[in-house]
């Protein structure tokens, strides 16, 4: 295959689909649900091959990790146990086929000389199925932990960018370079072997700030959208401006938000289930303590704390998608007609909770055009 006809294929996920779906959180105990319920996920290593196997041949396009390396406590200890996403993508590239799986890297906790090299690594394991997401700052005494202070919000995007520009040079044919920036300085630089096929993986950012969103824009191909607060017809503008602004630059770029499933033979179950694990049994002890590290409290945000409270036990902020395969698949098929280009998916419980979904919602999804029939 022709590089570039390469590059496009690793961007689109070596997918056809008009609306790509992918699995969020699978390396965190708990995963996303912020549940006490004792069937919720481990994020054990086995757990972890079994559902990335059976995504992979149920045509899932991409695996998402969470970069997280201290849980929140709670009743749960709530994401307390996690896998490391580098090497536990390395590890689920080689188990598997298709399917793209994706390092989440706090840039400023990984130096880019070894973080381009364990990248390589891992793309020329899967022959050029892993993606990076790029992370620039997030929880203050994870950060501590490392003894690395947390720079100002503008700070840490001007270090990303050197960040990863540093990182592609690597992945790129230079020999010997240099790399003199205010906050990365590197001397005679040599990277071998290159990424798969002489491309890159495909680089995603969930920046939320118009400085996050812009840093997306210039340097990655997909970027991660929020829309749990949103209408349908605000979340179809927001991603307009997105892609209008990324072919302003000459690029293009995906646009991608996270949901939440709870998929039953009807949407009463559904709902009972929903309720049962996300309110009845959500670590509330947790969700406080999530919070709390954000400087939200009752205090600071008295009008809107009780819903902020349940969007945060509801899979960490994601979107519900709660009712029968037909709801599930119409909720799915109307988040592509916003133009939305993909959706990263978390269940209670994954493995026990996708086979069901793969079966009833995706040829659903075929019916509605957004998706087509898997290649045996």
């Amino acid at each position: 295959m022709h590089k570039n006809a390469l590059m496009q294929a690793r961007v689109a996920m070596r997918s056809a689909n008009r609306l790509k779906l992918g699995l969020f959180g699978a390396n965190c105990s708990s995963g996303r649900a912020v549940t006490t319920v004792p069937e919720r996920w481990t994020g054990s290593w086995p757990d972890c091959v079994r559902l990335a196997q059976m995504a992979d041949a149920a045509g899932i396009e991409f695996m998402l990790p969470v970069g997280r390396w201290k849980g929140y406590g709670g009743d749960t200890d709530y994401q307390g146990t996690t896998l490391e996403t580098v090497t536990w993508a390395a590890g689920l590239l080689a188990k598997t086929t298709n399917i793209t799986v994706f390092g989440t890297i706090h840039a400023p906790l990984f130096h880019p000389v070894i973080a381009a090299k364990q990248f390589v690594t891992a793309d020329l394991i899967g022959d050029g199925r892993f993606g990076l997401n790029v992370v620039v700052g997030w929880n203050q005494d994870e950060f501590e932990m490392f003894g690395v202070a947390q720079r100002e919000h503008e700070a840490r995007y001007a270090y990303g960018q050197e960040w990863l520009d540093a990182v592609k040079r690597m992945w790129g044919a230079e020999e010997d370079f240099n790399f003199d920036g205010n906050y990365i300085k590197l001397r005679q630089v040599r990277a071998k072997p290159r990424p798969f096929g002489d491309t890159r993986p495909v680089i995603m950012n969930a920046g939320a700030s118009d400085t996050g969103q812009e840093f997306a824009i210039r340097n990655c191909d997909a970027l991660f959208s929020t829309t749990t607060r949103l209408t349908l017809e605000g979340a179809a503008q927001r991603v307009a401006a997105v892609k209008q602004a990324a072919r302003d630059q000459g690029r293009e770029i995906g646009v991608y938000t996270v949901g939440v499933v709870t998929c039953r033979p009807t949407t009463r179950e559904a709902e009972n289930y929903y309720r049962h694990c996300i309110i009845d049994h959500a670590d509330w002890s947790a969700v406080d303590s999530i919070l709390a590290k954000k400087h939200i409290t009752r205090a600071s945000h008295p009008a809107e704390f009780d819903a902020i409270r349940r969007d945060q036990a509801n899979g960490m902020g994601g979107l519900p998608i709660i009712g029968d395969p037909d709801r599930v698949a119409g909720d799915l098929a109307r988040l592509s007609e916003a133009g939305f280009t993909g959706l990263a998916l978390s269940f209670v419980n994954y493995v026990d909770e996708l086979p069901y979904f793969c079966a009833e919602v995706l040829p659903r999804l075929e019916r509605l055009g957004v998706r087509v029939p898997k290649l045996a």
